[in-house]
């Protein structure tokens, strides 16, 4: 099938099968082994249950080969059989579309999901392992004849964009790509579904939707916000039928019948889902309803995305903005050129100056960040991709990638788990030869900067005609112009005197012909006095043209106060709540100056009496006996400094944990031990209420799993400087042991990994049993340890069931262990039911339940 084919198809309804693992259950596949493998073993179930899928109307089959690549086979032993599998279970898959009635097309799809294996820096995959992966995968259902590729419970749109880049590379091959969201509306990893559709329609998906994840009812606004953020590419809406639910049996049951279903299913719909099918626990007679109900027609389309409107987005945040939008300040701020001391951190590997001005840039109102690493003495490609972990860890902001060299920006474009923008491509030989057809590949934006081989352009005319040549290249390439912003390319006025009118007169032609457009604001005023009153001077007639957004420093007072207020005085959507907001916390921030100004004047005066008072008893002598007086305040200034000094390297400390600094929180728990910081005091008084709130922040949505696994980690570095001073005075025996494990059958451990690392990051001595774990051998290592609780984890419903055997194991052995579970499927209900002493919703809150259960 080729895209355009794709598309033909989905100018009606196109139907998918339902549920293959839990009906492969009904049908007798025990918890534990390959997937794969059994159904290989036992191909008849498999062909039957498809060719039900098929008669009650199914258009696209997914050929079981969900995790068929090499990491998940090896865990079987498996890893060298992939390409027979893959060929073996995709011809199940294509005799059961044979057996389609005469008029209906069926396709088969080959399927990928996730490997379970965590990209760096949250686990130790790199990037281009994980494509190597998919690609091996993809090229083995590509050789037998798939007619598209499906990839689909992705939690990590990080992990589906580099699915969708190894499908490129390797195959012409549609793709469509669905996530799955927690009850929040956000993916594991904090993605929300209006970035990832965007995200990936960009980088080429031909369908993007959700499935698994909840019933219908519950996906209504996912679809919406898919539905209204792409151009025009199809919403999958694929769920689960309801909540499931264990009977008297121990089976794993869901609540909603085929026409409940199908009722509910109205809801996505009408929000515009026209790819329709069925997840966990839905059967063949699902699919049939659903057919029986919609049809083949589509009656109604919600509108699309404003084709006015564009759009950057980090991997958890989406800036929206148009011609006629609100002016965006681009922070300048991480540029090496011109800062020594950034440009010294930066060669001894320090990226500390990075996430400050990431920070900082962001609390001034900046709305999306340049990121540039070019200087001299480093590896500028490998320093730009660590810069892009270390911002995404403190800052969801969009993030425009900078540098002279091709090369530095593909790897960045690669690795970069959003939507970017690039800066930028100019006439150039190399950069329009070679970089446009980077760009376009990987779904950026770009800025287009009007200069040639030649240099600047002589004229306004020249200009023109170089944007000209760049943008028809583009489209070329399959852009549109709404992927371009526009270099003003603002010359110095010192040097120029119509320096500021040329810019402006490009800045108006543009916004004539659609476009966006940018400039570097600080360049005008180079050379000149003042240059602050010269660039916001500059700044509102640019904005007064049609300016969409300026690379200059948000923390300068004036610059940004000058662009709230001129988009204010145009009457620019929102915008004098934008002002009225920014010049209260001016005003804020200003008065809490005075105050400190006021308190530091009123301790000076309090000193200065305190010195006269200690003249009037006579002068101290110095260790040589010679009478030199002290220095007035001297003994006070070393008192005070140091005091600050303890504050400071508390806040820097308490700072490194929330914000996940894992390279630097070692070398600052050492600085602070020097200084005299006591080990438990650091323990209790800092790193502890530091992971706290970091839990709170997650709990509250406002952190998301990258962050708390930074933390997490950041804060087992600090302790791990600390801990053979704590063992000194502890007595480690006497720390709480937890056993935990991942249950027998399921071989998922993001979850429990990030477990273990909370529960030892708070004293817990942890027996980490991994995933897939017997009951026998859970209940073993806590009795052998003496373990104080037992912790489980599940993902699945279909291994759900194995919590409960191994209670009822502890019980009969008289184990007398507390047992805490938890997992995406587990509810506090299913808690409950089992018996279990408690449930945790996520690692923040089993901390707590531990804590609660060993007291």
């Amino acid at each position: 099938m080729t895209r355009e084919e794709f598309r033909e198809l989905a100018r009606e309804l196109i139907y998918l099968d339902g549920a293959t693992g839990s009906n492969l259950v009904k049908e007798g596949m025990p918890s534990g082994v390959c997937p794969e493998q059994w159904i290989l073993e036992h191909p008849e179930i498999m062909f039957k249950l498809q060719e039900k899928y098929v008669a009650a109307g199914t258009n696209i089959l997914y050929a079981p080969t969900f995790t068929a690549n090499r990491v998940k086979l090896a865990e079987y032993g498996l890893e060298k059989e992939l390409k027979t599998m893959v060929r073996e279970l995709v011809s199940i898959s294509k005799r059961a579309a044979g057996t389609a009635q005469e008029g209906q097309k069926v396709y088969v799809a080959g399927d990928l999901t996730m490997t379970g294996e965590q990209l760096r820096p949250l686990g130790g995959m790199e990037l281009e392992t994980l494509i190597d992966v998919y690609k091996e995968q993809i090229l083995a259902l590509a050789e037998t004849g798939v007619d598209l590729l499906v990839v689909e419970t992705m939690m990590s749109l990080a992990e589906a964009r580099a699915a969708l880049i190894a499908a490129k590379e390797v195959c012409e091959l549609p793709v469509m790509v669905t996530m799955t969201f927690e009850p929040d509306g956000r993916t594991l990893f904090g993605t929300d579904a209006k970035t990832a559709a965007i995200v990936l329609e960009s980088l080429g998906a031909c369908a993007v939707g959700v499935n698994c994840s909840t019933g219908p009812a519950h996906m209504k606004e996912i679809i919406a916000h898919m539905v209204g953020h792409t151009k025009e590419i199809p919403v999958i809406a694929k769920p689960n039928a309801g909540l499931p639910f264990l009977d008297e049996y121990g089976h794993t049951c869901y609540n909603m019948d085929p026409e409940e279903f199908a009722e509910e299913m109205k809801l996505l719909v009408e929000a515009g889902a026209t790819i329709l099918g069925g997840c966990c626990g839905t059967t063949p007679e699902y699919i049939g309803g659903l057919h029986d109900t919609f049809g083949k027609k589509i009656e109604t389309m919600p509108s699309r995305r404003d084709p006015a409107v564009r759009y950057l987005t980090s991997e958890r945040q989406t800036v929206e903005f148009g011609l006629n939008g609100n002016f965006i300040v681009v922070g300048e701020r991480i540029n090496p050129t011109g800062k020594k001391l950034f440009q010294a951190q930066l060669r001894e590997g320090n990226m500390d100056k990075v996430l400050q001005f990431a920070e900082e840039q962001e609390k001034c109102g900046a709305q999306i960040l340049d990121v540039n690493m070019g200087m001299s003495g480093i590896d500028e490609k490998s320093m730009m991709l660590r810069a892009l972990q270390e911002v995404g860890g403190v800052t969801s902001l969009p993030l425009s990638l900078d540098s002279s060299h091709v090369d530095v920006l593909e790897a960045a474009l690669r690795h970069y788990p959003g939507r970017a923008l690039i800066n930028s491509v100019s006439l150039e030989t190399e950069k329009f030869e070679k970089l446009l057809p980077i760009v376009k590949k990987y779904g950026a934006m770009f800025i287009l900067l009007p200069l040639s081989d030649k240099g600047l352009p002589e004229n306004i005319e020249e200009k023109k005609q170089i944007i000209e040549t760049i943008l028809e290249r583009a489209q070329s390439l399959g852009m549109e112009q709404n992927d371009v912003i526009v270099d003003g390319l603002v010359a110095t006025v010192g040097a120029n005197k119509r320096a500021a009118v040329e810019t402006l007169e490009t800045i108006r032609y543009c916004k004539e012909k659609g476009l966006a457009t940018i400039c570097g604001l600080s360049n005008i005023s180079f050379g000149m006095p003042e240059r602050s009153f010269v660039n916001t001077a500059f700044l509102a007639l640019a904005i007064r043209e049609g300016l969409t957004m300026a690379i200059a420093n948000p923390s300068q007072e004036l610059l940004v106060s000058c662009a709230l207020a001129t988009d204010l005085l145009l009457a620019k959507e929102e915008a004098d709540i934008r002002y009225i907001e920014y010049a209260n916390t001016v005003a804020e921030n200003r008065e809490k100056k005075e105050a400190a100004l006021k308190k530091k004047l009123v301790e000076n005066a309090a000193l200065d009496d305190s010195q006269g008072s200690t003249k009037s008893q006579g002068s101290t002598k110095s260790q040589d006996g010679k009478g030199e007086a002290l220095q007035p305040g001297k003994a006070e200034q070393s008192f005070s400094q140091e005091a600050v000094g303890e504050s400071e390297t508390r806040k820097a400390l308490r700072n490194a944990v929330m914000k996940g600094n894992r390279n630097g929180i070692a070398v600052l728990t050492k600085d602070a031990l020097v200084k005299g910081e006591e080990p438990a005091a650091l323990l209790n008084e800092v790193l502890l209420p530091a992971i706290n709130d970091v839990g709170e922040l997650f709990d509250k949505g406002k952190y998301f799993l990258p962050q708390l696994i930074g933390s997490a980690e950041a804060m087992k570095n600090a302790i791990e400087v600390l801990e053979p001073l704590l063992l000194k005075d502890t007595d480690a025996g006497n720390m709480p042991v937890v056993v935990l494990a991942t249950v027998e059958g399921d071989i998922h451990d993001i979850g429990k990994n990030l477990v273990a690392l909370m529960l030892k990051n708070y004293g817990f001595q942890v027996i980490d049993l991994g995933k897939d774990v017997p009951k026998e051998e859970i209940i073993r290592a806590a009795k052998e340890h003496n373990a104080r609780i037992i912790a489980l984890s599940a993902l699945m419903t279909t291994t759900m069931q194995r919590m409960r055997e191994v209670i009822d194991l502890a019980k009969q052995e008289g184990v007398a262990a507390k047992i805490m579970i938890g997992g995406a499927v587990i509810t506090q209900e299913y808690a409950d039911e089992i018996g279990a002493d408690g449930y945790s919703k996520d690692a923040a809150e089993a901390v707590k339940l531990a804590q609660r259960l060993t007291t």
